[in-house]
C-alpha cells in the first residue's frame, strides 16, 4: 500500500440517465488539506460520500485508510470525521449535551474524557452549556468540528463547512485545520472561497462531473495556459464590454475600478490590449491569473452533464 490516505481511480455514480461524478481519478497523502472545489451540482458532495463510504460507486475501484471503498465501506466510516454542510446537532441541547449524546450513540469508551477534550480543543469551554440553536455560524462550526473529532478520526471530510460564516470564523477555523493537519490528520475540504483554496496544500477541480485539474495552487495557475492583463483607472469597468467580444480574450473578470482581461493566446492577447493602452486615464499591467480566473476558465471548457 502506498502513503495515500485517499487513492480511487474511475469512480463514477449515475443517478438515473445522469452522470454525476465519472471517472473521477484522486490521490490525497497523509497529513496533507486537500482542496475540493468546483461549481454547485459538480458532483463534489457525492465523490465525497463515496470515498467515505457512505455511497456504493457504480464503477471505479479505490481505497481510503487503506479500506477498500466498495468491499469495506463500514471500516471507512469508523475512521472518517464528516462534516456536512447542513448544521445537523440537536438545537435544544446544549454543547455537552450535543457531544455526550453522539458519544453514547457510538458507544465510544473514555466518553466523558472524549468530551472535554473535545470542548477545550475547539475552546468551546465557556460555552459548553449553551443550547446548541442560540449559538452563532461561526460557533456551531466549531461544535461541528468538535463532533467529527471525538473518535479520533484520522481523515476529516469537510463539506463546505464555512458557508454562511463571518470572515474571522472563518480564519478561526482554518488555523484550527492546519493545526489537524501538522498532527497527522489528513482533510479532504470543498469550498466555493478563493481565500480557502490558496489555505491548501493542493487542490482539484470539478465540474459537471468530472476532475478538471490537480495539483498546488501555484502549479494550477502555471498550468492552465491562460494569459492575464490587470487593466485599473476611470474607463476600466466600460472598456470591459468592449473586450467581452474579441476572439482573443476568453474571460473578464470585474474588480471595483479594474478589471482582469484573460486569454490563451499571450501574444494575441497583448496584440489586442496594445493599441487600447493610449486611451487616457488607463493602466495596463501583465499579471499572474487569480484562482478564480483558472476555474472559471475551467468550467466554461467542460461539458454539462446535464444539458440534452
Amino acid at each position: 500500500m502506498t502513503d495515500y490516505v485517499i487513492d480511487v481511480a474511475g469512480l463514477t455514480k449515475r443517478f438515473g440517465d445522469k452522470t454525476v461524478v465519472d471517472s473521477l481519478n484522486m490521490q490525497v497523502a497523509r497529513g496533507e488539506i486537500y482542496g475540493f472545489l468546483g461549481p454547485n451540482g459538480s458532483g463534489k458532495t457525492t465523490s465525497i460520500r463515496m470515498m467515505c463510504g457512505l455511497l456504493t460507486p457504480d464503477a471505479g475501484e479505490g481505497h481510503t485508510l487503506g479500506f477498500d471503498v466498495v468491499k469495506e465501506a463500514a471500516a471507512i466510516k469508523r475512521e472518517v470525521g464528516y462534516m456536512t454542510q447542513r448544521f445537523g446537532l440537536y438545537d435544544d441541547l446544549s454543547i455537552r449535551e450535543n457531544l455526550d449524546f453522539i458519544a453514547r450513540i457510538y458507544g465510544m469508551d473514555r466518553r466523558r474524557q472524549r468530551v472535554q477534550e473535545a470542548i477545550d480543543r475547539l475552546g468551546l469551554g465557556a460555552r459548553h452549556n449553551q443550547l446548541a440553536g442560540s449559538l452563532s455560524g461561526g460557533w456551531k462550526q466549531r461544535l461541528a468540528l468538535a463532533a467529527c473529532m471525538l473518535h479520533s478520526p484520522r481523515l476529516l471530510l469537510l463539506d463546505e463547512p464555512t458557508a454562511g460564516v463571518d470572515p474571522q470564523a472563518r480564519r478561526d477555523f482554518w488555523d484550527e485545520i492546519h493545526k489537524l493537519a501538522a498532527e497527522g490528520i489528513t482533510v479532504l475540504v470543498s469550498t466555493h472561497y478563493m481565500d480557502e483554496a490558496e489555505r491548501c496544500h493542493r487542490l482539484g477541480y470539478i465540474a459537471y462531473g468530472k476532475l478538471l485539474a490537480m495539483g498546488t495552487p501555484a502549479e494550477l495557475v502555471r498550468n492552465v495556459g491562460l494569459h492575464t492583463w490587470a487593466v485599473s483607472g476611470e474607463g476600466a469597468s466600460a472598456l470591459s464590454y468592449e473586450l467581452e467580444a474579441n476572439p482573443a480574450v476568453a474571460l473578464v473578470t470585474r474588480y471595483g475600478n479594474s478589471v482582469h482581461v484573460s486569454g490563451p493566446d499571450e501574444a494575441a492577447l497583448a496584440a489586442t490590449l496594445a493599441p487600447l493602452q493610449v486611451r487616457p486615464g488607463l493602466v495596463f499591467q501583465a499579471i499572474e491569473p487569480a484562482l478564480e480566473d483558472v476555474f472559471i476558465h475551467l468550467m466554461r471548457q467542460a461539458q454539462d452533464n446535464f444539458k440534452q
